[in-house]
């Protein structure tokens, strides 16, 4: 009987933090495979091209629930067990929720609450025994942002259930990580609408992916359920648990944040 493959799954895979992630465990001795899920399905081939390890290129948009039925099909149909989950799909807008419009702020959700809660549903009977989930949130989840008000609320959420899912899946060995950066050098700022108008304050904050991922990792193998790579970010942290929140977005205003 042909054994079991150890698989990652990343979605996101075609950029950034998402890719980034690819690289780095294309190197761990203990995945086999790595599927990369992304809407641009040429960048996935370019990206598996690329990679030493087996890629499976899993093309479509993960708020689809056909794209969500096919990862699902794919993990019954393969003899596999999940080593690493990765949700790195995510967007962010800048502007005021009026700004932004009702579809793009509800796509904003979809993507960055509901289609990471479907594919979590949908792997966890995959996972094995000491599988990690890693879920990319943001530093943007310790406080509320007027002008990112729907973003840093989906970061939230991102990281309230990443930590409560931590704890149901003690049992089973299954580690999950919220991972918590500040913005980085990614293709964000691009996506946001506005990328000119991003604070300079914002921008000096930028991270690296490839360190951000590397804590990321390390964290999830020493299974916690929280990853902050900067100074900056633990700092936020720690102030939003001491002042009002009021009192510091009527700060975030005053210095253009």
């Amino acid at each position: 009987m042909e054994s079991q493959k150890s698989i990652a799954v990343i979605t996101g895979a075609s950029s950034g933090i998402g890719l980034e992630f690819a690289e780095q465990l294309d190197s761990h001795p203990g995945i086999d495979e790595i599927w990369l899920c992304a809407r641009r399905k040429d960048r996935l081939e370019n990206l598996a091209r690329k990679l030493r390890k087996v890629a499976k290129v899993i093309a479509g948009d993960v708020t689809d629930p056909l794209w969500q039925n096919k990862l699902r099909q794919e993990l019954k149909t393969n003899n596999v067990k999940i080593h690493t989950l990765i949700n790195s799909a995510g967007m962010g807008k800048k502007g005021t929720v009026e700004e932004i419009g009702c579809e793009n702020n509800a796509y904003m959700i979809d993507l960055n609450c509901r289609a990471l809660t479907v594919v979590c549903s949908i792997c966890i009977p995959f996972m094995a025994v000491g599988g990690r989930i890693l879920n990319l949130s943001s530093v943007a989840a310790f406080l509320p942002q007027p002008k990112f008000a729907v973003y840093a609320a989906t970061k939230s959420y991102v990281l309230s259930y990443s930590r409560a899912l931590h704890r149901e899946l003690k049992s089973k060995q299954i580690t999950v990580t919220a991972v918590c950066p500040n913005p980085m050098e990614t293709e964000f700022f691009q996506h946001t609408g506005k990328p000119q108008e991003i604070s300079s304050i914002k921008r000096i904050g930028l991270e690296q992916v490839e360190k951000v991922a590397t804590k990321a990792l390390r964290r999830s193998e020493r299974k916690k359920d929280i990853s902050l790579q900067s100074l900056s970010a633990k700092f936020v942290r720690i102030v939003s648990r001491i002042l009002p929140h009021p009192f510091i977005m009527w700060i975030e205003e005053k210095i253009g944040l």
